[in-house]
């Protein structure tokens, strides 16, 4: 973990914080390339868009693919606020992401570490350095403000 890493999250944050201000569950993606250039940063946005795939992981690798011009993600570095579910999991080892840093494990969903670990998988044809816990306080306090809001009824989120 580098002070690097602090900055990619706050992108990442203001990215979840965006998406949970539109009524989305406020989760935040961004992607580094090997030198450390921002290719792209995403905010959930399934129920604005319609599409159960648009998580803010996958929505932000769809990005830096079309940047780069290669389905392919070699050396890159993806930063979520929440750790990836088993959709972005798979999305993150298709794209050959080299390093995964992640906020706040999801112990419903989670599969880096909390339930499943896609992402280091001796099976699968490729492995990913993963990184948790990057500005952990910050992240889950955001979806767990998120949820506070939505059970009180101020909220016409998810």
């Amino acid at each position: 973990m580098s002070d690097s890493d602090d900055i990619f999250m706050e992108l990442a944050l203001e990215a979840a914080a965006a998406a949970g201000a539109a009524g989305e569950v406020p989760v935040g993606a961004c992607v580094v390339d090997p030198e450390g250039k921002v290719l792209a940063v995403a905010g959930n946005s399934p129920i604005a868009n319609n599409d159960p795939t648009a998580h803010a992981e996958i929505l932000a690798i769809r990005a830096a693919g079309a940047h780069l011009g290669n389905y392919r993600l070699p050396g890159c570095t993806v930063f979520t606020t929440i750790e990836p579910c088993v959709m972005c999991a798979g999305a993150l080892v298709n794209a050959r992401i080299k390093r995964l840093v992640y906020g706040a494990a999801d112990e419903r969903f989670g599969a880096a570490r909390s339930v499943y670990r896609l992402c280091d998988d001796s099976s699968l044809n490729h492995r990913i350095d993963v990184v948790p816990g990057v500005l952990e306080e910050e992240c889950s306090e955001l979806m767990s403000e998120f949820f506070r809001t939505i059970r009180t009824g101020r909220s016409g989120g998810v």
